[in-house]
């Protein structure tokens, strides 16, 4: 293709955009709502992830060491757990320790009085690096030679991994049909601008013109609609969740949750609009357009 041809191309393109300016308005307000609850949506999901694997790691065994042995023997097992292959760190609990946290548990109640540190057991605190994995590495825990039982939290950890799951299938479902959504929009506004323009693609194809050279323009349409849309979500974006943080450290109950900074999820969420703008824009103008190809 010819550079000038290419320049006229594009420019007709971008002509295009004005010349049915309500309806091109229209893609780009759509796009971006959509891709705002996209990407609103997303950051959502993955904070409540890194929540959920942060709440993930409070998810422990304890392990109880058989109390005939000597506090040397006790102390020798803690090398054996480390060497498991799921485990990330194990602390040892002395029972005069676990006796000061049993104590402080059941400060004022009388029916605990008089116990001893020699009726409590050695024990491990061991944090896993998979939590999914808890129930095996609870069987290897219970082989070792020293232990005399252990408490694994088999339901608190099953339940983080199941919300993790569902945060994520629930996450790609909107986004599949946010994009769907914004697709159809795109496409439908370049066919508005097909139907004022059929009877000048026919004659430009009576006359010899390319099924590309007359596509191209409704392309760099699309294209610009999407990318246009892309943009203005983006800044939204991060001009929305920058202000959302401010608000939510200013009030102190909401301390407990763990939000990220942009910063973080700037990247990928460029990466994400920028490709889902391209998209929309492209592939809707290029499938609008084919059915005004045979004439």
């Amino acid at each position: 293709m010819k550079l000038n041809n290419l320049g006229y191309l594009l420019k007709e393109g971008f002509r295009g955009i004005f010349l049915h300016g309500f309806m091109s308005f229209a893609a780009v307000c759509v796009t971006v709502a959509c891709l705002v609850i996209v990407g609103s949506f997303s950051i959502l999901a993955y904070n409540l992830d890194v929540m959920v694997q942060e709440l993930n790691q409070t998810s422990e065994i304890l392990v109880y060491v058989d109390s005939s042995l000597s506090d040397a023997e006790a102390r020798s097992i803690g090398t054996r757990i480390n060497l498991l292959d799921n485990v990330q760190q194990s602390t040892f609990i002395s029972r005069e320790e676990a006796l000061e946290d049993f104590v402080s548990d059941h400060d004022g109640d009388d029916a605990f009085d008089g116990v001893q540190a020699q009726d409590l057991r050695h024990r491990y605190v061991v944090t896993l690096e998979d939590n999914t994995k808890m129930k095996e590495t609870d069987e290897q825990l219970k082989d070792l030679p020293g232990v005399v039982k252990t408490n694994a939290a088999y339901a608190l950890a099953e339940g983080f991994s199941t919300i993790q799951n569902v945060l994520h299938m629930v996450s790609l479902a909107l986004i599949a049909v946010l994009l769907v959504v914004s697709l159809l929009i795109i496409s439908n506004t370049v066919k508005l601008a097909m139907y004022d323009r059929k009877d000048e693609i026919g004659i430009m194809k009576m006359v010899g013109a390319t099924n590309s050279f007359i596509r191209l323009p409704f392309v760099v349409e699309g294209f610009t609609l999407g990318m246009t849309g892309a943009l203005l979500a983006f800044g939204l974006e991060w001009v929305a969740y920058d202000a959302m943080l401010e608000k939510i450290s200013a009030v102190d109950a909401l301390q407990l949750f763990h939000f990220v900074d942009f910063q973080e999820v700037l990247l990928p969420m460029v990466t994400v609009f920028a490709a889902a703008g391209m998209f929309v824009g492209i592939v809707g103008s290029w499938t609008s357009i084919r059915k005004f190809m045979n004439v």
